[in-house]
């Protein structure tokens, strides 16, 4: 079975500090059932790949057992399968791990990344395979074989060869493929017990808990025990719950304080809601709803037929119903409105349908490595009509006199963007996903440093017949 990373990072060859492994060498390492080789196919300043190619001895397989020919005619020693997460952990650990002492900058920095798997059993199909690549941002490229090219009314294989391409940091890549290959292959060859828990959460830290399919990760990765599925899924509960949002909830009053004198929520909501009605969205998603401004205001306007809100934290939805519960609307217009949780890196069949998108002082809080999954699941796959996002002005921030210098507007805040930096990504997004784009003000503007808010208003582009 054969790995590939390859990698166009400048300069690619960095990729053999990552790995720990120098380029100009081939090196062979002994392991229980066989020997897995790394060598780099090519290493130059401008591309570098690296290759695990694993030697599965089927003798080894079955020393000490019982023999059948069962044992020996099967597909384990040539398809990527929980032997091929053994070598990872085993021949790459300190890449898994995230360590490298002579470039500790790089362990952290997302790089472009194309892991290719020659042959792959995607038990599931290749729309599970997707299922479970596509949320973490991955480009998912896939060739099926058929069974027999002399019987082609047999159908298709399991097999694939697959292409995984993301902007990604190696150790997540290497985890990433360590939990969800023994899962699309769905076996392991040795016991499950109870340290696989611990490994599944371990490499899963970061990613799992808010993956839409954990769910049957958990249960393949834990060769379908029960028991040890219950106990992973609750502690990936604990996990995921929404703890930070009491420090979150003081966060965002401490942000209403700064921007208070302006009455700058006040005026971004209603910025949005015109804008709404003049696209004649009738039916509205609210991504990243919070605890649901946007929602009363839409609800109390009978031209919004569909209003749906989305946000990751269980809580803010919670006091979003509670809020929303008082408006006291008849009892018919409660149909209009759908609260769920989900999390806007990882695609969502429930978020498509919508005339519009809302993401209202949102993208700040994601990392900046996971708005490239952001786009895609907004743009790619949801594909409302219209989508309005709205971000802080940094640029602004010199004007409230209540904000230390050099301080974002919130502590959560992963970023905030100048005017430019904001039309620069909303642009390349708009060009790669088929929209177009405008970008307006909200709140006074300054003619020095522009108003507190922008806003960029993306329109799908109608394909001409």
């Amino acid at each position: 079975m054969l790995l590939t990373i390859t990698t166009t990072h400048q300069p690619a060859t960095e990729l053999g500090y990552l790995l720990h492994k120098h380029p100009d060498k081939c090196q062979s390492f002994p392991l229980s059932f066989g020997q897995a080789h790394i060598f780099y196919p090519e290493a130059d300043t401008e591309k570098c790949t690296a290759a695990l190619l694993l030697d599965v001895d089927p003798v080894k397989l079955v020393r000490g057992r019982s023999i059948s020919l069962q044992q020996y005619v099967n597909d384990r020693p040539y398809v990527a399968s929980s032997f091929l997460s053994v070598a990872i952990a085993q021949v790459l650990s300190t890449a898994l791990g995230g360590r490298c002492k002579e470039r500790p900058e790089l362990v952290q920095t997302p790089i472009p990344l194309i892991a290719k798997l020659s042959v792959l059993p995607c038990r599931g199909g290749e729309a599970f395979l997707k299922q479970l690549f596509e949320p973490l941002g991955y480009c998912v490229n896939s060739q099926g074989y058929i069974l027999d090219e002399k019987f082609p009314e047999w159908g298709q294989s399991q097999y694939h060869t697959v292409e995984l391409e993301n902007t990604v940091t190696l150790s997540d890549l290497l985890s990433h493929l360590y939990v969800l290959i023994p899962v699309l292959d769905d076996d392991k060859h040795y016991w499950v017990g109870d340290e696989e828990v611990e490994k599944l959460l371990r490499h899963g830290e970061g990613w799992l808990a808010d993956h839409p399919a954990r769910e049957q990760i958990a249960r393949r990765y834990l060769k379908r025990r029960p028991q040890l599925t219950r106990i992973a899924l609750a502690q990936l509960a604990e996990a995921d719950e929404p703890d930070p949002d009491s420090a979150q909830e003081s966060h965002s009053k401490e942000e209403a304080a700064v921007e208070k004198p302006l009455s700058l929520n006040k005026q971004r909501l209603n910025a949005v809601v015109a804008t709404l009605k003049e696209t004649n969205a009738k039916r509205v998603v609210d991504l990243g709803c919070g605890e649901g401004n946007l929602l009363k205001a839409l609800l109390k306007d009978s031209f919004f037929e569909q209003v749906t809100g989305v946000d990751v934290s269980y809580r803010s939805l919670e006091v979003a119903q509670q809020r929303l519960d008082r408006l006291h609307l008849p009892r018919n217009q409660w149909q209009r409105l759908q609260l769920f949780q989900g999390a806007l890196t990882y695609q969502d069949k429930r978020l498509k349908g919508y005339d519009a998108a809302a993401v209202i002082e949102v993208i700040e809080h994601l990392d900046l490595p996971r708005i490239a999954a952001f786009e895609r699941v907004v743009f790619e796959f949801a594909q409302p009509m219209t989508v309005i996002v709205t971000t802080p002005n940094i640029e602004y921030n010199i004007k409230f006199e209540n904000l230390p210098a050099g301080k974002l507007r919130h502590k959560d805040h992963r970023f905030e963007w100048t005017r430019k930096e904001f039309q620069t990504w909303g642009e390349t997004v708009a060009q790669r996903f088929g929209y177009t784009v405008t970008f307006t003000s909200v709140g006074q503007e300054d003619p020095e440093v522009g108003s507190a808010t922008q806003m960029g208003i993306f329109h799908r582009r109608q394909i001409e017949n």
